[in-house]
């Protein structure tokens, strides 16, 4: 007798899911876009929120059942799922990124005291580069341009990096300075050493995104204190 494959660990988000994620992005009928997610996308979306929380051991939580978590990330995606852009890359990619990301920040308490026994000599000296950030962000007496850069950034990640990997790193920088009031219990070191290990990404990739990331913002900044704002920011 034939041995059975090995079941793919993708397999719950088969193609059709990625074609009933476009089907639903098209219907303006709210009746057919609940049809369409209740038979086609939320089992994906469970078992997607099931993978990621037991393959990264996102066990620090406030719920006592770990199936109270895992509707909560599934109604994060649900609700980002319209941000999803057909032909930027498949669903499976965003909302994998899109449900790590949520499930860092739940626990981003817990990650911060265990970020407070990391020795800050293991950090790499590149952590100088996030320095503008976050000096710039002390300096600004209008915490609005930080909510401007975030929005035109998150508008252009895919255009400004084509690799996954640094799309990957870009979008958690992102997610660190959109949960800036985290910023004053990190030191510097420890923000990069979150960056690196959310990621899995290693040091000169991080660097070179990063830069970018900079230059961008600085010339935003720039910007935003001639005019007032970020032209096309919305």
């Amino acid at each position: 007798m034939a041995k059975k494959g090995r079941k793919s660990k993708r397999q719950y988000f088969t193609e059709d899911t990625e074609v009933a994620i476009l089907e639903y992005l098209a219907s303006e009928d709210q009746i057919e876009r609940n049809r369409i997610y209740n038979t086609r996308i939320h089992h994906s979306f469970y078992k997607l929120a099931e993978n990621l929380i037991h393959t990264f051991k996102f066990y620090y939580t406030e719920v006592d059942d770990l199936e109270d978590l895992k509707h909560e990330v599934i109604c994060f995606l649900l609700e980002k799922l319209h941000y999803f852009k057909p032909g930027k890359g498949k669903a499976f990619s965003y909302f994998s990124i899109v449900g790590k990301n949520y499930l860092i920040l739940y626990n981003n308490k817990n990650y911060v005291k265990k970020k407070q026994q990391v020795d800050p000599l293991e950090a790499d000296s590149d952590v100088e580069i996030l320095n503008g950030f976050e000096r710039q962000e002390v300096r600004s007496e209008k915490l609005e341009f930080l909510d401007m850069y975030i929005s035109y950034m998150d508008k252009r990640i895919h255009t400004m990096f084509k690799k996954p990997e640094e799309i990957l790193v870009a979008d958690a920088v992102l997610t660190v300075l959109k949960k800036r009031d985290f910023l004053e219990i990190f030191n510097k070191k420890a923000i990069y050493i979150y960056i690196r290990e959310i990621t899995g990404e290693e040091t000169p990739i991080i660097t070179k995104v990063v830069k970018k990331l900079k230059h961008t913002f600085n010339s935003c900044y720039s910007e935003y204190l001639e005019i007032g704002y970020i032209y096309n920011y919305e």
